[in-house]
């Protein structure tokens, strides 16, 4: 039977795409069973699209198991999870998807368990704090498939022409940022707390303030004591004393940010291991330290995940799990990891990187990923309150910016979110 692979979906209309997927199975009688997946592009250009990547699996895995056919959608992050949205809304889910977010599938009962599709061997090879973000009501739906952690990179020449060494706690890091404006720096620490990915940088300063977006027991804590003495620090110690860069955070995204870094106009900001590479082809010479916390090293930082679901509308459990079984064996993973600058999701692919002298760049990033915190993934209200973030958030830092009053009016908005979420499921 000849696979047919979509690629990039820039040729075939929405429409087109789920008449394909209305199909099923092989020709008239035949025993044979196609899988559809739909995954998301980790590349910046054709040269390195996620395609390449699945192509070579696919027919590794199809060579090996010639009753299954898998055909691979590949969309870019800007539309893959609308993309699956419209296909499961339109009756036509595929078998899997590789996307941002699992959480609304799963309250709808359209995704298998995990323990329903996967080996135990690979299941219990997760992750463990990955298996948990995977998590609804102590459920696995959601299986990680790529993760990423944040760590503080800062330029060694300008901290060299400044005579600084890098900051360990947040007085330190005040102090360097003064020093580098001094120097006439640009952007002595970059806070981009635009619409872009300000949920992020809120999270990795909230961490950093030994606190979160919930609680302990999952419960949402936006504006706890903690939290608010965060904002009401970064406000006064960092923004109102112009230590944030030419550009105010509202308007500063994370993709100029890193680009301000990459032209060396940036002493400090947080980043993960993509920005590595763009960094050493400008020529940056960086340097990368656990974020600071109040009083030291924080007690955690941002973990981010992608995810990899199982549809249950096709019925194909035992071969989505046989394939996945593949997916997620050690070489897959790390060819994966490789490609894309990420860290892997699995225990042994893990242990395999940090064996690894060629390796040695993600270790600082690897070493964070045990005591990693990732969004609370699990909640079909965070999406909603991820975008309130993203809209709202900037403002707690603004002249005239209440932190207490945007942190209480987001806790108020996610807390009703929430109650609703819960009393639909």
């Amino acid at each position: 039977m000849q696979r047919r692979r979509t690629g990039l979906i820039a040729v075939a209309s929405a429409l087109g795409m789920t008449a394909t997927l209305a199909g099923c199975g092989g020709p008239g009688g035949s025993s044979d069973v196609t899988l559809r997946l739909v995954a998301a592009d980790y590349g910046d250009s054709k040269a390195n699209s996620s395609q390449k990547y699945w192509d070579k699996l696919v027919d590794a895995y199809e060579a090996g198991h010639p009753g299954v056919q898998v055909e691979v959608s590949i969309y870019p992050w800007t539309d893959v999870d609308r993309k699956v949205k419209e296909m499961v809304a339109a009756g036509h889910a595929p078998d899997m998807a590789q996307i941002g977010a699992y959480a609304d599938y799963a309250a709808k009962g359209q995704l298998y368990k995990v323990d329903d599709v996967l080996s135990i061997p690979v299941q219990a090879n997760f992750e463990s704090q990955l298996t948990d973000a995977g998590e609804m009501d102590r459920t696995q739906y959601g299986m990680p498939f790529a993760a990423s952690t944040r760590l503080l990179f800062y330029n060694k020449t300008l901290f060299s022409q400044a005579g600084l060494t890098p900051p360990e706690t947040w007085d330190e890091l005040a102090a360097d940022a003064r020093a580098l404006k001094a120097k006439g720096v640009k952007f002595p620490y970059a806070l981009p707390l635009g619409p872009e990915e300000a949920q992020a940088e809120t999270m990795q300063w909230l961490l950093s303030g030994g606190d979160g977006y919930t609680d302990d027991v999952g419960t949402y804590s936006i504006d706890s004591p903690q939290n608010v003495s965060t904002f009401d620090w970064l406000k006064d110690e960092l923004v109102g004393k112009d230590l944030t860069g030419p550009v105010a955070p509202a308007k500063l995204n994370r993709a100029d940010a890193f680009a301000a870094f990459t032209r060396g106009e940036v002493g400090m900001l947080s980043g993960h291991p993509t920005l590595m590479k763009t960094a050493a082809a400008k020529g940056v010479k960086f340097g990368m330290v656990p974020m600071p916390g109040v009083d030291g090293r924080a007690k955690a930082t941002m973990g981010v995940a992608d995810w990899m679901m199982a549809f249950k509308k096709n019925g194909h459990g035992e071969q989505v799990g046989d394939f996945l079984d593949y997916v997620y064996d050690d070489k897959n993973v790390l060819a994966f990891s490789h490609e894309y600058d990420l860290l892997p999701v699995t225990s042994s692919a893990s242990d395999a990187m940090a064996a690894d002298k060629d390796d040695a760049d993600l270790a600082p990033f690897l070493e964070e990923l045990p005591t990693a915190v990732l969004y609370p993934v699990g909640k079909t209200s965070w999406a909603g309150v991820s975008a309130d973030v993203k809209k709202q958030i900037a403002k707690a830092v603004s002249p005239g910016g209440s932190p207490a009053g945007i942190l209480g009016s987001l806790q108020i908005a996610a807390t009703t979110a929430d109650s609703a979420a819960q009393s639909q499921g």
